[in-house]
């Protein structure tokens, strides 16, 4: 295992993302956040059913900020290990991960170039140079989904960059859902919610290929998930619990019954969806960062959708 922090904590077994409890939060308190909800899934549906098309030619790129939020040494991740990150995001939304070529062989046609590129941030906000990575000694040890503490000065965390012009990241401790105390990997902000805390948080041991990143999640892919959902894509499971009634709004990802997790072996079947049964390999799945390897032309239409209305500040 790679060095981990001070504290010696175990590594979660798991996958667990905190996107869905902060949108279910956002829909109740932020009446704007449900507005713009609303025309988001409109533009996303027209895009998907191809009632609408995106007029973007060629590949479209993200300037990214990345705040180091530390509390011990360790936590303060190298500048290696936040690019290893970044070429991870720029292979898995090209398709151009060398692992793409274990999808199973049913779902290789539908395998998308998202035509995404990220980069990090040569300017800052003032227009003066930067190497897209700002870093904060904080005494915050856990951060929360619900307070959203990370992206902010004021309570230990770093004020967004503004997120019309940046993807902001930021890597932190550990981070943990207050409804049940556990620690999860991380979460993003889907499209429609307010700029300052616009953007996605992830635990440094979760975060791109080397240093304090471990396994099973030392491949970058949970970065790659919760960019995903930044971008407006769901769990492809429809977050229904472990029933077969909940949607991803995608129609070339299977309806399944739950989250995969660990490396399953194809099929797994759940929902009546044989003979291939659950996506596991998808990056909007639950699975180990080796047992995921692809989006979807679907997702690929959605991320287009975001692209074209609240994110075409890009």
């Amino acid at each position: 295992m790679s060095e981990n922090d001070a504290t010696n904590l175990s590594i979660p077994q798991r996958r667990d993302c905190g996107t869905m409890p902060v949108h279910h939060r956002l829909m109740a308190e932020d009446p704007a956040y449900a507005t713009a909800r609303v025309e988001i899934e409109n533009q996303a549906f027209a895009y998907e059913t191809g009632a609408a098309s995106t007029a973007r030619v060629g590949p479209t790129r993200i300037p990214v900020v990345v705040h180091v939020l530390f509390n011990t040494a360790a936590q303060n991740i190298s500048d290696a290990q936040i690019t290893s990150q970044i070429d991870v995001l720029n292979q898995d939304f090209r398709a151009q991960n060398p692992d793409v070529a274990k999808v199973p062989p049913v779902w290789k046609p539908l395998v998308a170039d998202a035509r995404i590129q990220f980069h990090l941030a040569t300017e800052d906000p003032e227009g003066q140079p930067t190497d897209g990575i700002t870093r904060t000694q904080t005494q915050t040890t856990r951060f929360n989904i619900r307070t959203d503490d990370a992206k902010s000065a004021s309570t230990g965390g770093h004020d967004a960059w503004p997120a019309d012009k940046y993807l902001n990241i930021w890597v932190c401790p550990r981070i943990f859902n207050p409804a049940d105390g556990d620690e999860i990997l991380g979460y993003a902000q889907f499209p429609g919610g307010a700029p300052e805390t616009d953007g996605v948080v992830i635990g440094h041991r979760f975060f791109g290929t080397n240093g304090t990143s471990s396994a099973p999640f030392n491949l970058g892919r949970t970065t790659t998930h919760e960019v995903g959902h930044w971008l407006n894509l769901r769990h492809i499971w429809g977050d229904d619990g472990e029933g077969c009634s909940g949607s991803d709004f995608v129609a070339d990802t299977p309806n399944a019954g739950g989250p995969n997790f660990g490396t399953p072996t194809f099929p797994s079947l759940t929902c009546s969806n044989g003979p291939d049964g659950d996506m596991f390999v998808n990056y909007m799945d639950y699975t180990d960062d080796k047992g995921m390897f692809m989006f979807t032309k679907g997702q690929a239409a959605r991320m287009d959708a975001a692209l074209d209305s609240f994110r075409s500040s890009f």
